[in-house]
């Protein structure tokens, strides 16, 4: 017997305004709004339009190679003596992580409204490489912002980014990481957004960017929730993700948000620990404003100044959240922890000893998590965690972390 709490209370959000509660909304120059109320518009018919979802159903399979499995950890479950952990393998799909479902969506988007540009920030680079990929395949052009730390970081994304034909700018400005990438995509946009779509990489921006993402994201919670019934007959206990943006926990999360008996958790990178401020847990060490067109949880100063965030992974080394997981946070519906550098690195070593999966280092601070949690609980009990992407991208930084020489 199936068990499952489905309510009908939850609110439809976002408003027509975009926001989620207080959050999100379109905090943006006069120069964007023509081609945010462009987007709003074409993407509020789009996702109702029979033929352009049965579009990107088409690519998700035959080009990203969806659905993704579901795989039960058998020996980290038993290593643990706890719950048991079922892994959704987003870390399976074309390009390493789930950024595909994401930009192929917008993708499609943008040649519906004929942009013959892609432009894109990136941190970890999977983004990057995820959009440099669809741009090629359907013929655009491409251009990349990433920082200047995060280059050196992820020499081996940026490589692919220039082999797939995208040109990569090396973004020098502030912290020289994801949150700058970010400015200068936008202030891109501005000089050239009659012929230029931008592809955002997460659920955070203007409306209708944070909607639009989780729902091509949502392919991972509507998989995961028909697989875990198939598997255990019940739903989960607990939706484990990483959180830097948040697109892989909100599509996880949004095909459960109406079962309240499965608790979501987001696990945010604590970086050399909450109390050091070198950290990126806005959610768990944030106050509310405004960043790159949406209000939400930020790490800033008294004054309102962005501080610098930390992660050793560069993908979640972002100093905001999604507007929808600061709703989810303050509603109650979701509950977030952290995890430090440390605590991943050593869960990244742990689900790779005992299942011979190297997941990406944002991806291990949600399995730290699961391994925290999971001793605490019965054997009945079961846990689905997203792992977002593989670690190939990550070993020149785990590398450095162990104090190992790759030659």
């Amino acid at each position: 017997m199936t068990r499952s709490t489905r309510s009908s209370a939850a609110p439809k959000l976002p408003d027509a305004n975009g926001h989620f509660g207080e959050f999100g909304g379109r905090y943006v120059s006069e120069t964007l709004m023509p081609a945010l109320l462009e987007l709003d518009r074409a993407w509020t018919r789009l996702r109702r339009d029979a033929a352009f979802k049965r579009e990107f159903a088409t690519w998700l399979a035959d080009y990203a190679g969806r659905p993704t499995r579901l795989y039960f950890a058998r020996r980290l479950t038993e290593h643990l003596g706890g719950a048991k952990i079922y892994l959704k393998r987003e870390d399976l799909l074309h390009t390493g992580a789930h950024k595909i479902n994401n930009t192929l969506g917008q993708g499609l988007v943008a040649r519906r409204l004929k942009k013959a540009r892609l432009i894109a920030e990136t941190g970890a680079g999977q983004h990057g490489v995820a959009t440099a990929t669809v741009a090629a395949l359907f013929n655009l052009k491409c251009e990349i912002f990433m920082g200047a730390e995060d280059v050196r970081r992820q020499s081996l994304n940026v490589f692919r980014m220039k082999l797939l034909g995208a040109s990569v700018r090396v973004v020098e400005s502030g912290s020289k990481t994801l949150k700058d990438a970010m400015n200068e995509a936008l202030r891109d946009w501005v000089a050239t957004v009659r012929d230029t779509f931008y592809v955002i990489g997460t659920v955070a921006g203007p409306h209708p960017y944070p909607a639009m993402v989780r729902d091509f994201q949502s392919v991972i919670g509507e998989e995961a929730r028909k697989q875990i019934l198939r598997a255990e007959g019940r739903l989960p206990d607990a939706c484990i993700a990483c959180i830097g943006g948040g697109s892989n926990a909100m599509g996880l999360f949004h095909p459960f948000r109406n079962d309240r008996r499965v608790e979501l958790i987001g696990v945010e990178a604590a970086g050399h620990g909450i109390e050091t401020g070198q950290h990126a847990a806005s959610l768990s060490a944030g106050q509310v404003g405004v960043l790159h067109g949406n209000k939400t949880y930020l790490l800033q100063d008294e004054t309102g100044q962005i501080r610098n965030a930390h992660s050793i992974s560069a993908g979640l080394d972002y100093p905001g959240i999604g507007p929808e997981h600061a709703w989810l946070r303050d509603s109650g519906r979701a509950s977030y922890v952290t995890a430090t550098d440390d605590e991943a690195v050593k869960a990244l070593e742990a689900l790779t000893a005992t299942e011979g999966i190297i997941p990406a280092l944002e991806s291990a601070h949600a399995v730290a998590h699961a391994i925290r949690l999971a001793p605490q609980l019965g054997r009945k009990k079961v846990l689905v965690v997203c792992l977002s992407g593989r670690g190939d991208k990550d070993m020149n930084t785990v590398a450095e972390h162990l104090g190992v020489r790759l030659t």
